[in-house]
């Protein structure tokens, strides 16, 4: 049964996060018209705080605070992959984001496969681009759902049944409102509430738990003793598979449509580079939450078998008193509509602008193409939730396993393209067939593990990883076949990388927020 100070405090910050999104409106101009560059992107008007308090709350879901330390709870320190895995995308963000951004300022592009449009000259290179990205964020989505439903069922919130659905549904009915009238208004103010929360929240909860269970020491020598001693640090064998896995997933991160998204909102690539300075202290978080996952083995927590991810806050709801309790909650939800909003924009400009526009409707009026994109951000939202109430939660975590692989194979098209067009679009689009067959073959054949196996040795590396490699073979044997064989390619639009830099507009009072 909830307690009731725990709920009222839960309570409390969704109601603050509610009327947050509800000031979102605050953040539009008067005076322009509706554009999908508007809705989608907040008109690329962010200055550095907001981008900061928006990047960091879409890169780090509800789902990682949760997963992270259930993965130390049940495996032990290969878990902790994710703190230089999130420590490798800042240098990546400094360089590749700020760069994307101005040669998407400068042609008015929206999505990376209106880069990859205009760059290579090819429609069906960018329309994989786009479904690829479609593909792989919708059950990034609905694992925010599940990161919701375990904490709200450890906080005695979340009835069995249709009513528990109910709450889920009432949850996000909320923030699709919120995100079909202000677009990415709506999580760039509620991501200010989730960063202060959190920050604050975890602080408090690291001190107490290592108070009450003696200091660091007592932490790790009880969850070494539940986990075999040698399991909080890692073994010769397991370096590989946890060095390939932080960089693969570090390039694959930068590919996902939200985090560009997000990024083509700030108001320049001077304010990405600072943000991307600055985004380590998200990785502190990430890491104390790896470490109350040993905490939980030190303190006996049970966490239900197949549901290690509940293992924190059942030790929150363990040792923290009412008040406290309510707000880590409150925060962990907070932290997944942030990126559920997020993700839904980019998931729906992605449709409108390289699937719509580009087949359907070319002469969409940018109106028109506003509405439709608001359509589908509601149904993306609708079809996240009936996934997670259709389906088991292991679909929705193998899918994102396979997600994680499928976007790293668009890495050649955008990353690599940002610095040079040598490669040919039919050779990238080759690379990304043998890539993406490559990359689900291996990840199915291990039973949905991303780590896999080469050849009959102890080996084991990243799949994704394995994957992007013979994409890249593919891609640059292929570009040079076809030269030699004289195929012509697509005009390429970008102007690079002659062209990199575009004038800034003034800046508002937004931006300067």
């Amino acid at each position: 049964m909830a307690d009731g100070t725990m709920t009222a405090t839960f309570l409390a910050v969704i109601g603050g996060a509610s009327l947050l999104a509800v000031t979102a409106r605050r953040l539009h101009p008067s005076d322009r018209l509706p554009s999908l560059e508007g809705w989608a992107l907040a008109d690329r008007s962010l200055g550095p705080v907001w981008t900061w308090f928006l990047l960091g709350g879409t890169i780090f879901t509800a789902y990682t605070f949760t997963a992270v330390p259930g993965l130390a709870y049940g495996n032990g320190a290969a878990a902790f992959f994710a703190v230089p895995y999130t420590v490798i995308v800042c240098p990546l963000a400094f360089v590749l984001l700020g760069r994307l951004w101005t040669v998407a300022r400068a042609h008015g592009y929206v999505t990376v496969a209106d880069f990859v449009r205009g760059r290579y000259g090819s429609p069906p290179l960018a329309l994989v681009v786009a479904l690829t990205g479609i593909l792989a964020t919708m059950p990034y989505l609905a694992l925010q759902l599940l990161g919701i439903r375990a904490v709200l069922t450890v906080g005695g919130v979340y009835p069995r049944g249709a009513a528990g659905d109910l709450v889920m549904v009432a949850l996000f009915a909320g923030l699709a409102v919120a995100t079909y009238r202000h677009g990415l208004r709506a999580p760039t103010v509620i991501s200010a509430l989730k960063g202060v929360a959190v920050f604050v929240s975890l602080t408090a909860v690291t001190w107490l738990v290592l108070v009450r269970l003696g200091g660091p020491g007592a932490v790790f020598e009880g969850a070494a003793g539940r986990l075999g001693g040698r399991a909080l640090v890692l073994t010769p064998a397991q370096q590989p598979a946890y060095a390939t896995l932080a960089l693969g997933s570090a390039l694959a991160l930068l590919m996902y449509p939200h985090v560009v998204t997000a990024g083509f909102a700030a108001d320049g690539p001077r304010t990405l580079r600072k943000v991307s300075v600055a985004l380590p202290a998200w990785t502190g978080l990430l890491a104390l939450f790896g470490v109350l996952g040993f905490a939980a083995l030190a303190a006996g927590v049970r966490a239900p078998e197949g549901g290690a991810e509940a293992a924190v806050p059942m030790l929150v709801d363990r040792l923290m008193p009412g008040p406290l309790a309510g707000l880590v909650f409150g925060a962990i939800t907070v932290g997944a509509l942030v990126p559920a909003a997020v993700m839904s924009i980019a998931a729906a400009t992605s449709f409108v602008r390289n699937v719509y526009v580009e087949y359907v409707h070319p002469t969409a009026t940018p109106k028109r193409q506003v509405r439709i994109a608001k359509a589908v951000s509601l149904i993306a939202k609708a079809g996240a939730v009936a996934f997670v109430f259709g389906l088991r939660d292991q679909d929705a975590i193998n899918l994102q396993l396979l997600g994680g692989v499928w976007i790293l194979q668009i890495f050649p098209a955008v990353a690599v393209g940002l610095f040079t067009g040598r490669l040919h679009p039919r050779a990238l689009l080759a690379g990304w067939g043998v890539g993406m067959a490559a990359g689900t073959y291996l990840v199915v054949r291990e039973g949905f593990s991303s780590i896999v196996g080469l050849g009959s040795g102890p080996l084991e590396i990243y799949a994704g990883l394995a994957a992007l490699v013979l994409n890249l073979i593919v891609a640059v044997a292929g570009t040079a076949v076809l030269e030699r064989l004289g195929v012509p390619r697509g005009a390429d639009l970008t102007d690079l990388p002659s062209r990199l830099t575009v004038r800034r507009r003034p800046e508002t009072g937004a931006n300067q927020q």
